[in-house]
């Protein structure tokens, strides 16, 4: 369990295994009822005294699971028919609740009262139980005597427990469970901004035993993973594969079949331009068990963090989005079967940019099209260049534009001038900009 207390009272937080213990509830109302749900799931020995109930207490009485006496409280409730070791008032009137505390400390037995938190001896927490690879993790929050301010707090720690910004891997083994034997999950971490990257992608990085990260993506949260966990880098940069991609594929299968949880960190989409396929079939191949998971592709989201949409009513109704990883021809041919206004997005092309403008003109593209080239989109180093095709060659250059970068080509690039009119921001999402 991990508990948060706030306020300066001197409480001393502990956890009660109160499985076949007698514990006292003396009301029969909704407060009294979540406080009977929780004892029976903990296994405790429940003896309700209330002249009524609600349905469902009434219910808990019928099956046995809970003893109910249907009157007023008496103090050899406390007693008998055994000693309780707990007691829970919440009537609902302060006299009755007071006179069950008094009576209780009077026997020294702890008492929780529901109405009033600064005269109660012991307090309920708010609390909640993790999910998925937080699992086993129960989390009790005390705040001052301040219920709702608990519960919020309850809710932060368990969003951040479910997205990997807390730490939820086991460090020890347990005799119930054992840890799943190797896999690898294909992670898509988006553009670059840390927060970008999917919640399920983040859980995964906070449970990872190896990670094998590429570049580009959200470097700054490898910080963040456990103390003991393995960074692999396989980055490329142009002209340089330090790692080349079957050692990839053969270091995702080794870690795996040594039981490691393995998560391939890539840079935008895995299944886009990002060779996860080819790490699935081999991991596949080799019988180890795969998950994907989808990132945000710079494809879209780096035209996207300049102001620039890829399709925009009354200007284009599609895209086309290409790799100049291997030469301008596959750019060209995938341009000529697109709409004649489709936008065009590429990215690794800033070495070929020169050829594929010539090329692009000559098979009838209008000169003057717009141009944007947006450089390591998503980051604090974020630029944008617009331009036009006829002269991007000359101005790229120019402007000293350098990799990683995202080309759009098309008319929806003058979308981005619209924004930075209507916002009074040059850049209206991100980064500083620079206009040829």
């Amino acid at each position: 369990m991990t508990a948060l207390t706030l306020g300066c009272a001197p409480d001393y937080p502990l956890t009660l295994d109160v499985r076949g213990r007698r514990v006292l509830v003396v009301g029969g109302g909704v407060v009294a009822e979540r406080r009977v749900r929780r004892l029976v799931a903990a296994g405790a020995a429940v003896h309700l005294v209330s002249p009524a109930a609600t349905e469902a207490l009434r219910a808990f009485a019928a099956t046995g699971e809970v003893e109910w006496a249907q009157r007023t409280f008496a103090p050899g409730d406390l007693t008998l028919p055994v000693r309780a070791w707990l007691v829970h008032t919440a009537t609902g009137v302060p006299t009755v609740d007071q006179a069950v505390a008094d009576a209780a400390a009077a026997e020294a037995i702890w008492c929780i009262r529901a109405d009033d938190a600064s005269a109660s001896a012991a307090w309920v927490p708010a609390v909640g139980v993790g999910r998925g690879d937080a699992d086993g993790i129960q989390v009790a929050v005390t705040a001052g005597g301040d219920p709702r301010r608990a519960t919020a707090l309850r809710d932060a720690i368990l969003v951040a427990l479910d997205t990997g910004e807390l730490p939820s891997r086991r460090q020890r083994g347990n005799d119930a469970r054992q840890e799943p034997p190797g896999r690898v999950a294909l992670v898509g971490g988006g553009p670059g901004a840390e927060d970008l990257i999917t919640v399920r992608g983040r859980r995964l990085l906070a449970q990872a035993d190896v990670v094998v990260a590429d570049r580009l993506g959200p470097t700054t949260a490898l910080a963040h993973l456990a103390p003991n966990a393995l960074i692999v880098p396989v980055g490329k940069t142009a002209g340089h594969h330090p790692v080349p991609q079957f050692e990839i594929n053969e270091l995702l299968v080794r870690h795996a079949k040594e039981g490691a949880q393995v998560v391939r960190l890539k840079g935008g989409d895995p299944f886009v331009l990002g060779r996860g396929g080819e790490e699935a079939l081999h991991c596949a191949a080799h019988g180890i068990p795969i998950e994907v998971v989808p990132g945000v592709t710079s494809g879209i989201s780096v035209p996207a963090a300049a102001g620039i949409p890829v399709t925009h009513r009354g200007i284009t109704a599609s895209f086309v989005l290409a790799s100049g990883h291997d030469g301008p021809a596959s750019v060209l041919a995938a341009a000529r079967d697109a709409a004649p206004d489709a936008t065009l997005v590429l990215l690794m092309a800033v070495s070929a940019l020169a050829t594929i403008a010539e090329g692009l003109i000559a098979s009838g593209r209008d000169p003057r099209t717009p141009v944007a080239i947006i450089e390591s989109g998503w980051t604090p180093e974020q630029r944008t260049t617009v331009t036009a095709l006829e002269r991007a060659a000359a101005d790229a250059p120019r402007v000293g534009v350098r990799a990683p970068a995202v080309i759009v080509v098309g008319d929806v690039v003058a979308v981005r001038e619209q924004l930075q009119l209507l916002s009074g921001s040059a850049e209206p999402f991100a980064g500083p900009t620079a206009s040829a």
